[in-house]
């Protein structure tokens, strides 16, 4: 007969267990489901003292601050059926910190009468070992529960509260003793502040933790055929490639630009005095001299025998009006050779009607008119201009301003980008590529993320292995209908996934969802490599069925 399945201890509330009665394990997992129809939920960990005060803010661990300073404490986010998860390593929690409690408020209007059955549950060594579960007719209109407690009475002892709490978040963090900083005033223009929360679907937990019989995740989508991606700026085309990976249509459509941009002009007109004190410029022979190199993939100059200003507005005085401009905001030149405006022309805007459109192979557009005026979520800096009405906002933080949105754990954070202008995107001259899902799913490594759709749904997943920068290498995987914008150093390569594909963790940009990944350590020491070996600290090894893929850069740390 084989060895039968440990059966988890149902807990109610204000029972209270000897962790070593449960388990002889001290890296513990902690999950949590919480939901209610139209609400959202902040679930958080408060690190506190003998006193039960937070004394130390580093240990209250949350959407913005994932994990305590020696990581004792890691918010794991969404997975294997619990809405948040926790990592729990008790050995290496400091003798200062004595109690865990985990809490749950709600993030806005509502009261816990509304969720529905959920709970919090407790594994060591994959198996479920301890489970307190709850619901809304236990709480009325308290805006907080604090969940459990993990506490320190000579032993670890593991305790189900189920105590509601009148006020939010900001009340609970004060109830600890922790310091609320107030929000400031918003400044005009607006300045980027936080990011949405991610309400992710269920995935896969990760192997230290959920066991095999827990709730289950739903079946990994089907692999999507491997895209042409990286390639230059497409030609403009008739329909979006449902594959994800081809850039959206180029220039070629109405221009819908609302509001270009004015400079003075150009060039002294002719019949004009230069101002005192200045040598009128020579003429300028005509020639491939005078005009820069095109952005790689960019169109070639227009002829000489049409130039034109693609930056003015109106012409400068002295200049013939335009009688019908073949493009609007686009005045009429003097004749004169080959020059600045005409150098200029190659890089002009290219309006498109569409939501997404690449200006070139490192800048991309966002008209916020589209698409029904869904909202675009950003890399919090990577906005280097925006035309129109446009407002950069943040999932409300609420209780303080050192909240500023969901973090991925390798530091990035979000902007909420509303409005109906446009908005243009871009970082560190790094290579964009536009990926239109159509249903599909796409894991992205986060530090390869720049902006996508607001009405994709997203989660952030963490792969761990010794050798992974950091400790682990956080991705977020997407799924639905909208564009995620990948950025890359230099031009990917997109490979099919076979029994024997490994990848470097610095160099591995995305891969399809369906994809299975390993962490593969070949070198622990140091960078020596040798024969049969790639000199890699850490690889990642992917497993799939056939149609599976991989986007890779050429890149290292």
């Amino acid at each position: 007969m084989g060895e039968g399945r440990t059966m988890a201890r149902e807990f109610q509330r204000g029972h209270k267990a000897k962790i070593s009665d449960l388990t002889a394990g001290t890296d513990l997992y902690v999950g949590v489901q919480i939901s209610a129809p139209g609400l959202t939920f902040d679930i958080s960990c408060f690190g506190l003292d003998a006193d039960e005060k937070l004394s130390d803010d580093r240990y209250f661990v949350f959407f913005n601050q994932p994990k305590s300073p020696e990581e004792s404490i890691q918010l794991l986010g969404a997975q294997a059926g619990d809405a948040e998860s926790f990592r729990v390593t008790l050995d290496r929690i400091p003798a200062a910190v004595q109690r865990l409690s985990f809490t749950a408020t709600i993030d806005g209007d509502g009261q816990m009468s509304q969720i529905a059955p959920g709970y919090i549950r407790l594994v060591a060594g994959g198996e479920e070992v301890a489970r307190y579960a709850f619901s809304g007719a236990e709480f009325s209109t308290e805006r907080a529960v604090m969940l459990a407690d993990i506490y320190l009475k000579d032993v670890w002892r593991f305790a189900a509260v189920g105590q509601g709490f009148d006020g939010g978040l900001a009340a609970l963090l004060r109830n600890f003793g922790g310091e609320v900083a107030e929000d400031e005033p918003a400044a005009e223009p607006p300045a980027p502040q936080s990011a949405p929360g991610f309400a992710p679907p269920s995935g896969p937990a990760p192997g230290f933790a959920p066991p095999a019989g827990g709730p289950t995740p739903p079946p990994a989508p089907a692999p999507a055929p491997a895209p042409s991606f990286g390639g230059p700026v497409a030609p403009p085309q008739p329909a979006p490639d449902r594959s994800g990976f081809t850039p959206p249509p180029g220039a070629g459509g109405l221009d819908i630009h609302h509001a270009p941009t004015m400079v003075g002009p150009l060039a002294t007109p002719p019949g004009q005095a230069p101002p005192f004190g200045q040598v009128p410029p020579p003429a300028a022979p005509p020639g491939p001299g005078m005009t820069p190199p095109p952005f790689p993939g960019q169109p070639g100059p227009p002829g000489a025998s049409a130039p034109g200003n693609p930056f003015a507005q109106q012409p400068p005085p002295g200049y013939p009006q335009p009688g019908a401009p073949a493009n609007y905001g686009l005045p009429s030149m003097p004749a004169q050779g080959p020059g600045l405006a005409v150098g200029m022309q190659k890089y002009r805007e290219a309006p498109t009607g569409q939501r997404w459109t690449q200006q070139n192979p490192k800048m991309m557009r966002a008209d916020l008119s589209q698409a029904g005026g869904q909202p675009v979520l950003a890399r919090q800096g990577s906005m280097v201009l925006y035309q129109g009405k446009v407002d950069f906002g943040y999932k409300g933080a609420g209780f303080t301003g050192r909240i500023v949105g969901n973090m991925t754990g390798q530091e990035m954070q979000l902007m909420r980008c509303t409005g109906n202008g446009q908005v243009f995107f871009a970082e560190n001259a790094s290579y964009l590529h536009p990926v239109e899902l159509q249903g599909d799913a796409l894991c992205v490594s986060a530090e390869n993320v720049l902006a996508f759709d607001e009405s994709l749904q997203h989660e952030v997943r963490r792969i761990e292995g010794h050798g992974i920068p950091g400790g682990a290498l956080f991705t977020m995987q997407f799924q639905g209908t909208g564009t995620v914008i990948v950025k890359t150093h230099g031009t990917p390569v997109v490979l099919p996934v076979t029994p024997t594909t490994y990848a470097d963790s610095n160099a591995i940009v995305a891969w399809s969802a369906a994809a299975q990944v390993i962490v593969s350590s070949q070198v622990r020491l140091r960078r020596s490599a040798y024969p049969g070996h790639s000199g890699e600290t850490v690889n990642l090894q992917f497993r799939g069925a056939p149609g599976n893929f991989i986007v890779v850069q050429p890149y290292e740390v």
